[in-house]
């Protein structure tokens, strides 16, 4: 998944969190509705601005982010 054609970094947007390309959604959002339960279906019928790869690509930034984190530092 490339993600980084999908999820934007911009300091005037939501305080320079990361979003979906194009919206205010941030990726923390994105996860927070399918950590509280929220299926895919759910979540694009609330915000019809997204495509199923937006929130594919915030779980796979998510594990970029993660990897990231996790590696031990060169």
């Amino acid at each position: 998944m490339d993600w980084q054609a999908r999820i934007s970094v911009d300091p005037a947007i939501r305080s320079g969190k990361p979003c979906v390309q194009g919206t205010r959604i941030t990726v923390y959002d994105i996860l927070e509705y399918l950590a509280g339960g929220m299926n895919e279906a759910q979540i694009l019928e609330d915000f019809p601005d997204l495509a199923k790869e937006d929130i594919r690509a915030c779980l796979a930034f998510a594990a970029a982010r993660e990897r990231r984190l996790s590696s031990p530092a060169a």
